[in-house]
C-alpha cells in the first residue's frame, strides 16, 4: 500500500508540475531546491517567487513565475522528500543521453530505493502517467485508451496561456523558445476559438478605425456574395472561383483546375473517364479528328483530378 499511494503521489506532482510550468521531461527533473528563488519587483517592491529552469536544449537558464498552485505543488514536494532535519537530501542523477552522472544536488522529484536516494528516472514517470490515465477509463473516438507523454502538457500549457490572451511571444520566452514558430507549432487552436479571436480582433480594429470606412453592404450586394457561394456547388464538388470573376471554361468543370473534387464522387469520375474514353474510339471509328483531340485534352484532365485524388487520400491523416 505505502508502494501505490507514493506512485500516485507522484504522479500527481510530476502531472501538476508539467501543467503549471510547460517544462520538457528533463527539466523537469532537473529541478532542485536551489531552482526556487525570489524576485523583488523594482516599482512595488512585492516579492515574487521564481522557478530557475536549467535548459535541456540550449544554454540558456530562464525563469518562471510560480503561481499560487504551481507553488502548492512544488511546497507538497519538499515536504515529502526532506528529511527530519529539514533539508532536502542530495542525489545525483544520471543523464541517458549524455551518459554521464551530475553532481549531488537536492534534486525535488527524487524517491528512495532502498538506502539509496534515486532521481525519478524518465521511463518512471510515463509509467505513472499511463497508469493513471488508465484508471480514469478514458478512451478516444475510435475506443482506444488514451496516451498521453510529458511533451503533451507543454502543449497544453502552450495552448491554455495563448488563449487566455498571453501574447505569443511572452509565451515562447516562457517556454525557452528561440522561434515563435516553435512556440506556434505547440498550439492546438480550434476553428470556434479561431474565429472568436478573429471576430474579436475584426471588432477592436473596427472601434479603432473610422466609420465611414465600412459601409454595409446593399441587399442586392449580400444577396449577389451569397449566391455566388451556392454555384460553387458543383456536380463533381466545388469550385474554387474567386468571388465576382466569370467562368473561364464555360463550366467544363472537368477541365478547370479550380475544380476541387469531393472524394464521394471518385465513382462518378470513374464513370466520366469511361465515357470519355468510349467517345474518342467512336470518334476516331468516324474519323472525327477535331472532336478526338477536344476528348482526349477532358479525358487527360479527367485523369489527373483522378490521381489528385487518390493523392490526398493517401497523404490524409487518419483519426
Amino acid at each position: 500500500m505505502l508502494r501505490v499511494e507514493e506512485d500516485a503521489f507522484w504522479a500527481w506532482a510530476t502531472i501538476e508540475t508539467l501543467r503549471h510550468t510547460g517544462v520538457r521531461i528533463e527539466e523537469l527533473l532537473e529541478l532542485t531546491h536551489l531552482a526556487l528563488i525570489s524576485y523583488r519587483l523594482p516599482d512595488t517592491g512585492e516579492v515574487v517567487p521564481l522557478l530557475q529552469v536549467v535548459p535541456s536544449k540550449s544554454n540558456e537558464e530562464w525563469l518562471l513565475l510560480v503561481t499560487p498552485e504551481l507553488a502548492s505543488v512544488l511546497a507538497a514536494v519538499v515536504c515529502r522528500v526532506r528529511d527530519a532535519d529539514g533539508r532536502v537530501p542530495l542525489a545525483a542523477r544520471y543523464d541517458p543521453h549524455e551518459r554521464i552522472t551530475g553532481p549531488f544536488l537536492p534534486h525535488l522529484f527524487q524517491r528512495k530505493e532502498g538506502w539509496r536516494r534515486e532521481i525519478i528516472s524518465q521511463q518512471k514517470v510515463n509509467r505513472l502517467i499511463s497508469a493513471r490515465l488508465a484508471r480514469t477509463g478514458l478512451t478516444d473516438r475510435a475506443g482506444q485508451p488514451l496516451r498521453y507523454t510529458p511533451h503533451d502538457f507543454r502543449r497544453m500549457f502552450t495552448t491554455d496561456a495563448v488563449t487566455g490572451d498571453l501574447p505569443v511571444h511572452i509565451a515562447a520566452r516562457i517556454l525557452g523558445h528561440h522561434s515563435l514558430n516553435t512556440t506556434q507549432a505547440y498550439l492546438a487552436v480550434f476553428q470556434d476559438d479561431l474565429i472568436r479571436s478573429y471576430r474579436t480582433y475584426l471588432d477592436t480594429r473596427r472601434a479603432n478605425r473610422p466609420a465611414a470606412g465600412y459601409r454595409e453592404p446593399t441587399e442586392e450586394e449580400w444577396d449577389e456574395f451569397q449566391k455566388h457561394f451556392e454555384l460553387r456547388k458543383v456536380e463533381l464538388g466545388t469550385c474554387g472561383r474567386p468571388y465576382g470573376t466569370p467562368c473561364a471554361h464555360e463550366h467544363a468543370c472537368i477541365r478547370c483546375p479550380l475544380l476541387r473534387v469531393d472524394p464521394e464522387q471518385r465513382r462518378r469520375l470513374e464513370e466520366i473517364i469511361r465515357n470519355l474514353t468510349d467517345r474518342i474510339n467512336e470518334a476516331r471509328a468516324n474519323g472525327w479528328l477535331g472532336e478526338v483531340q477536344g476528348l482526349q485534352v477532358s479525358a487527360e484532365a479527367a485523369r489527373n483530378k483522378l490521381s489528385t485524388l487518390d493523392r490526398l487520400a493517401r497523404n490524409r491523416p487518419r483519426a
